[in-house]
């Protein structure tokens, strides 16, 4: 029988939907704001990465607008050739100074800085060190080297020392890789103390802050601010996706850093940059987090209100320390059933389940916001409430 090579696309996404592991899109009709139009409903938005509500703010709509207009719609090129403008170049020293660091480079997207950056720096004869419950794309970019690997228990110093010891004398380099926050859980990395072990033991350490970026440290820096350790990280990468509310990756560090990576990491060198309108938004959200310390505070603000009022109603909201409140409620189908019903209420939340959690750990992650008003809060946390209580969770 002739083999069909198309076959498998079907079956396979026949399976994930028959385990009720599928994603089903939603499609957002409005900005993405505190009250947003979701498949024709207005919700509060409780699964946006959009923290400090900047994605609609006055001066990023503005500097896009007149970055568009100045330069046009399109950079023309990769950034290596003929797509650096002079636009780009003024984001990346401010944002340089902002993180203060020696340098900074804006990349496509923060998937392409780790899938693009990670592999440069380290490789045959090396080994690369990663706390087990890192992100996808730190994943992907490891399994694109040609280290030997190694991973630690989450955020466990001791294991990740007797991984450092047994390396020490046997590697050409040592890279240790870890989230910053960590997405699903709202953990944060003791980055002090692995900073101390990596000088210890002559390692290169490299965290990815995409979700600590403009939401922790003061105003915003960042992981390295939050520890007070700017200039001890090698590599702090980041993304102006989240709280920055417009799109990019990033990468802060020494100017070597910066210098090698533009000559060594393909996802940069090969990619078109942004467009200006962009790039024009990146800068202004920076501006915005210089001069503007409200939106952090309210959302630091609406985090502890939030996440003391679910605890206090009984529910899980594992070890989070960060706006990334998980919801555990154990089984994929009642996760999916409670976001479901939080749906038909109002509440736009969604279902983390497996493989992207244990399979007894699945979730509702709540993204907090710095628009959500008390009362918006309330009205989520009523039917969070309510809800719970009807599907027996709390």
């Amino acid at each position: 029988m002739k083999r069909n090579p198309t076959a498998f696309l079907k079956e396979e996404y026949e399976e994930l939907v028959k385990k009720n592991l599928d994603w089903r899109l939603r499609i957002l009709e409005s900005g993405s704001t505190p009250h947003s139009i979701v498949d024709g409903k207005e919700v509060i938005m409780l699964c946006s990465n959009n923290y400090l509500n900047l994605s609609n703010h006055p001066k990023l709509i503005q500097g896009a607008i007149d970055a568009a207009k100045k330069y046009g719609a399109g950079s023309g090129s990769v950034r290596a050739i003929a797509g650096t403008m002079k636009l780009h170049m003024e984001v990346e020293k401010r944002l340089a100074k902002f993180k203060g660091t020696e340098a900074a480079l804006v990349y496509q997207t923060g998937f392409a800085a780790n899938a693009g950056l990670i592999p440069q720096l380290a490789g045959k004869g090396d080994i690369t060190i990663s706390d087990e419950l890192n992100h996808g794309s730190i994943i992907d970019g490891v399994r694109l080297t040609k280290t030997d690997r190694a991973v630690y228990k989450h955020c466990d110093m001791g294991e990740l020392e007797k991984v450092l010891k047994e390396a020490d004398k046997k590697y050409r380099r040592i890279l240790i890789v870890t989230d910053g926050v960590f997405s699903m859980d709202g953990d944060i990395a003791p980055m002090d103390k692995i900073v101390k072990l990596a000088e210890e033991y002559g390692a290169m350490t490299y965290v990815d802050d995409a979700h600590g970026e403009g939401v922790i440290g003061p105003d915003g820096r960042g992981i390295g601010a939050h520890f007070g350790i700017e200039e001890k990280i090698d590599v702090e990468m980041g993304t102006f996706s989240k709280a920055y509310g417009v799109v990019g990756g990033l990468i802060a560090g020494s100017r070597d850093l910066i210098n090698f990576a533009y000559n060594k990491s393909r996802t940069w060198l090969l990619s078109g940059s942004h467009p200006p309108a962009v790039a024009g938004a990146q800068l202004a959200a920076i501006e915005v987090l210089e001069t503007e310390p409200e939106h952090v505070k309210r959302l630091w603000d609406n985090t502890k209100y939030f996440k003391k009022e679910l605890q206090n109603m009984g529910f899980d909201t594992g070890f989070s320390e960060t706006p990334i409140t998980p919801v555990i409620v154990g089984e994929s189908s009642k996760a999916k059933e409670l976001s479901d019903k939080l749906f038909e209420e109002g509440v736009f939340a969604l279902p983390i389940v497996y493989p992207m959690v244990a399979r007894d750990k699945a979730r509702i992650r709540t993204m907090m916001n710095a628009g959500l008003t008390k009362e918006d809060l309330d009205f989520a946390l009523e039917k969070f409430e309510k809800l719970g209580k009807q599907l027996k969770i709390i």
